[in-house]
């Protein structure tokens, strides 16, 4: 009897991957925690074993593990753009999303190619802005939709999340910069949440600190670290190969990164499907 890998198990499994914990996936799919196990022990079936290694902290891919993530990402996008197709000529609209600088481009080149695709009548402008910015565009109404990313404590349970993520310092690799004093910094350019949290915590700890960069492009941020320049805050999911993460300074509190619309957008046929979108496909 041939196996087959169904779409439901394929897509709860990317979702553990992607939010981190079977438990926030669960939420994020809607489903139990027992329903996604149940999934996942499935999928594992299927796979021929295990997909996962999981403890109270996290989920770690295995090596069938990783085949399976990177062999299926375009069959999910395919099947929803197929699926789409099916419908979407008919539906029309414009959305006007704005995009923090850090996650635009996985935004631009993985999401947008497949929405627009599958919703060629669904005309899509795109702001860019730090998060902050774009809070106070989404309530001002002038902007749809947003990714944005948050502290924790901000989240509330009707939040849509598109993903946990871990801030974490950073300097480049083989050097001991975090030693200088005062400490140089690599920034985003205010109001940014991030720059927020460098200035709150290191306040609090007394360090001295001096600005190399102030900035609003990530890439720039990024090649002032790896230069050797300057610290900074990153998510975790974006520390290069020519970065190390740093021990010994101020912790950061969790955030997660999430999908706000405004308020004249809910209801919106369009809206709730690139939101859907995101979800599905949003990762660092």
């Amino acid at each position: 009897m041939s196996s087959v890998l169904p779409i439901d198990l394929l897509r709860t499994f990317h979702a553990v991957v992607r939010m981190g914990k079977f438990s926030a996936a669960a939420a994020h799919l809607h489903k139990s925690p027992a329903a996604v196990s149940v999934h996942i022990q499935r999928l594992e079936a299927v796979a021929g074993g295990r997909l996962l290694q999981r403890d109270n902290q996290s989920v770690i891919l295995t090596a069938l593990g990783k085949r399976l993530l990177a062999a299926t990402a375009e069959l999910l996008r395919t099947h929803d753009r197929v699926l789409a197709d099916l419908h979407g000529t008919a539906l029309t609209g414009r959305i006007a999303l704005g995009v923090p600088d850090e996650y635009a481009a996985q935004v631009i080149k993985e999401i947008l190619p497949t929405f627009t695709a599958a919703w060629p009548n669904v005309v899509l402008e795109l702001k860019m802005g730090p998060s902050n910015q774009l809070r106070e565009w989404i309530q001002q109404g002038k902007l749809d939709t947003a990714v944005v990313v948050q502290p924790r404590q901000l989240t509330r349970h009707d939040t849509r999340v598109l993903m946990p993520t871990t801030p974490v310092w950073v300097g480049p690799v083989n050097t001991d910069v975090a030693q200088h004093d005062p400490l140089p910094l690599a920034v985003y350019t205010a109001p940014c949440v991030y720059r927020e949290a460098i200035t709150e915590a290191l306040k609090v700890s007394g360090r001295r600190t001096r600005l190399v960069l102030e900035s609003h492009s990530s890439q720039a941020v990024i090649a002032c670290v790896e230069a050797g320049l300057a610290i900074s805050l990153i998510d975790r999911g974006k520390v290069s190969a020519r970065m190390q993460i740093l021990e010994g300074l101020p912790a950061i509190p969790e955030h997660d990164i999430i999908f706000m619309q405004s308020a004249e957008s809910h209801g919106d046929k369009a809206v709730a499907l690139l939101a859907r979108a995101m979800q599905q496909s949003f990762r660092l």
